[in-house]
């Protein structure tokens, strides 16, 4: 299980031996993983020896990953092992494809459920998708570790899950942010009473109204931060009067905060892209660029733990959102645009209640309920759309996230 003790380790003994774990790493690779060898251009491991050595290494972004993919399936000669040798092969939206191993915290979110408060005793309901994508597993794998029962719920089906939950007693949730809203509000129209205690949430944004009204509902609710190729990033910690200021970096990643679009790292607290480097031996990615803004935390944590901070999510790098847990991207409203031949369209985020909501405005002469549809099939979720008889801002945006974060 994750050990504890790393957390609270000083920080100059947590980077001598991050960037240790980091120079082996790197000798496997470039000896067993082909595309990760030529990526890194024959780097000599032994010369990473701290943040600035780092960070003259080439970034590795999601576009390239699907282009190594591409001529090296299926995971682009990253990994140290076959695709025989891991336990799940799964696909995420690109596509893109990630390996998964079925052995102890292989993920590392354990660290984040055991700062949620979430605990051998607890039964857990997991709400984050089993199929294809990796979430459901990945949390699960954290849940085992710990010594959790899991109630493996996944996606939809709201009242079968608020059912399950309900009778087989379960006391903390993992799973999107507003979907446990979804859960509470159906086991009240069916009469069932849930006895969620502690919920721990991610794919999204928490906003403050919504962990208020768990608050309200007698549920400390937290969230942690990580992606289906990396695991776990970062996660909240609970202080006396609500959570903690910022994340905490797991133990098992370098983290480097730089300025979009290079590999520069910014200045302490200043906004820039997420960097992630990942001490997996099986899946070793270095300088992963994970497109999303945030920035670091000066100064430690109350919480006792002494890794570094960072702010939470704050957008991203590109117009890339995220809506329900769902990535929406902007070759997806071109794709909308192309195929109903739109001269032009701007798809608008926002929040009703406590509900993402996506409304597409367009220039051309394709019906709304038809532009509606093919939002459904193309985005993977509902929106409303309509025609402007005016032309459209020129100033190159096709998502504006007009959700606020604060």
């Amino acid at each position: 299980m994750t050990d504890p003790m790393l957390e609270t380790r000083a920080p100059e003994e947590r980077e001598a031996d991050l960037f240790d774990r980091l120079q082996a790493q790197i000798a496997d690779a470039l000896a067993r993983a082909p595309g990760l060898a030529a990526h890194l251009q024959d780097v000599e491991p032994g010369s990473v020896t701290g943040r600035v050595e780092l960070a003259a290494l080439p970034v590795l972004r999601k576009s390239a990953l699907m282009e190594m993919q591409a001529a090296q399936p299926p995971f682009g000669g990253l990994t140290t092992r076959p695709a025989a040798e891991f336990t799940w092969l799964f696909q995420s939206p690109g596509p893109i494809y990630e390996p998964g191993m079925d052995t102890p915290d292989w993920w590392r979110f354990a660290r984040a459920l055991r700062a949620a408060g979430i605990g051998p005793s607890d039964v857990i309901h997991n709400s984050f998708a089993y199929h294809l994508t990796p979430a459901g597993h990945m949390l699960e794998s954290g849940a085992k570790a710990l010594g959790c029962n899991v109630i493996p719920g996944g996606v939809g089906n709201t009242e079968a899950q608020v059912m399950a939950a309900s009778d087989l007693g379960a006391t903390a949730y993992i799973g999107t942010p507003d979907f446990l809203n979804v859960m509470l509000e159906k086991a009240a129209e069916l009469g069932k009473a849930l006895n969620i205690k502690t919920a721990l949430v991610s794919g999204g944004p928490l906003f403050p109204s919504l962990r208020q009204s768990y608050a309200d509902r007698g549920i400390a609710c937290l969230q942690c931060y990580g992606t289906a190729d990396l695991g776990l990033i970062s996660y909240e910690t609970p202080g006396p009067d609500g959570p903690n200021p910022g994340m905490v970096v797991d133990e098992g990643v370098i983290l480097e905060i730089v300025r979009p679009g290079t590999g520069d790292p910014v200045a302490e607290g200043e906004v820039g892209e997420v960097l992630v480097t990942v001490l997996n031996a099986d899946y070793p990615l270095i300088r992963f660029a994970t497109g999303d803004l945030s920035a670091i935390l000066p100064g430690q944590s109350p919480c006792g733990r002494t890794n570094m901070r960072i702010k939470g999510w704050m957008g991203r790098a590109d117009q890339t959102t995220k809506v329900k847990g769902m990535f929406v991207r902007p070759e997806q409203v071109a794709e909308i645009t192309r195929r109903l031949d739109l001269a032009k369209a701007r798809l608008t985020v926002d929040r009703e209640g406590e509900a993402d909501v996506m409304h597409l405005t367009y220039q051309g002469h394709a019906e709304p309920s038809d532009v509606e549809a093919a939002m459904r099939d193309v985005l993977k979720l509902r929106g409303t759309a309509a025609r402007s008889e005016e032309a459209l801002p020129n100033d190159g945006k096709v998502i504006d996230d007009v959700r606020s974060f604060d």
